[in-house]
């Protein structure tokens, strides 16, 4: 550098951006945006069926908006109580709270902020009843299974997965401004579709639920014994499903898909109990096949239900 010459300042502009986008982003992952997609799945089609056709696009905007900050609230809330427990799973160890990228404070600040948001939000724009849902929906989340089930017993899953069911009851009471049995057999559905979802999962990480002391059915259990009780909520929920066709009334189309997903669980979920009982455990098991199967058959049987009414309506 020539003498006399100064060096010129540093734009700190760029990195404050950057910082800016990075604590956004870890807000954002604080509220699980994968777990929000799959309930966002089965709002719009219960929408669909309530109306019998195409709801007002603006009234199913407003309801994924107060659905997802609903969502948010719960999980970003659950992450806050759960941070403890994260440390020490590999699973989570990634998670904001964790790697310090948001500090306790500012996630529950949050979690309350998004809450109170998606209340009124929903009770100003939609109606009151679809706001009182999705603030029971937060509260049963946070308080029932995060703080009452989770680490008490391995049923935790089958009762707390109860939040999970609240978008059909919401996305039915936005439409109609009521509930009927059509909107309770969906939450049925998805009531009896959690523990075999969440199930396998479980057994894939075993080791890192019994590390964190979380008694999931999966720690507690032989795999022989989980994959029995996939089998026997397999069942039920395959049932349930197709309780839907005189209930909504529904067609011969959702009817039709409603049988072969369901019959493609059934057999997956066979496979997984075929190897449990044959002495198979661990990654050897294979129970993330179940898992992954569970995600592509809600949302197929969703799609189902919303083309039904469009296709046959």
């Amino acid at each position: 550098m020539p003498a006399g010459a100064t060096a010129s300042p540093v734009d700190p502009a760029p990195a404050r951006r950057g910082g800016r986008r990075r604590k956004l982003g870890a807000y954002v992952a604080l509220t699980k945006p994968r777990i929000i997609e799959l309930l966002l799945v089965t709002t719009v089609p219960t929408m669909v069926l309530a109306e019998r056709g195409l709801p007002d696009l603006l009234l199913v905007l407003a309801t994924l908006v107060g659905g997802t900050l609903a969502a948010g609230s719960a999980n970003t809330l659950n992450c806050y109580l759960d941070r403890d427990i994260d440390k020490v799973m590999h699973r989570t160890s990634g998670r904001p709270l964790v790697t310090g990228a948001v500090t306790p404070r500012e996630a529950l600040t949050s979690g309350v902020l998004l809450g109170v948001a998606s209340v009124l939000w929903l009770g100003l724009v939609v109606n009151w009843l679809a706001a009182g849902l999705a603030l029971a929906a937060i509260a049963f989340y946070v308080v029932v299974y995060t703080l009452g089930l989770k680490r008490r017993t391995p049923q935790n899953i089958v009762w707390g997965g109860a939040a999970g069911c609240m978008p059909v009851l919401i996305g039915w009471a936005a439409v109609i401004g009521s509930l009927s049995w059509a909107p309770v057999v969906l939450f049925a559905v998805i009531f009896f579709w959690t523990p075999p979802h969440y199930w396998p999962l479980s057994l894939r990480y075993a080791e890192d639920y019994g590390r964190a002391g979380v008694p999931m059915l999966g720690v507690v259990a032989d795999e022989a014994v989980v994959t029995r009780r996939v089998l026997v909520y397999s069942y039920v929920m395959v049932a349930v499903s197709l309780l839907l066709w005189p209930v909504a009334p529904t067609g011969w189309l959702y009817g039709a898909l409603a049988l072969v997903l369901g019959a493609a669980f059934l057999l997956e979920a066979h496979r997984l109990d075929r190897r449990a009982r044959r002495g198979l455990r661990g990654r050897e098991l294979g129970p993330m096949r179940l898992f992954h199967g569970s995600i592509s058959y809600l949302t197929l049987l969703f799609v189902a239900i919303a083309l039904d009414p469009l296709l046959l309506g």
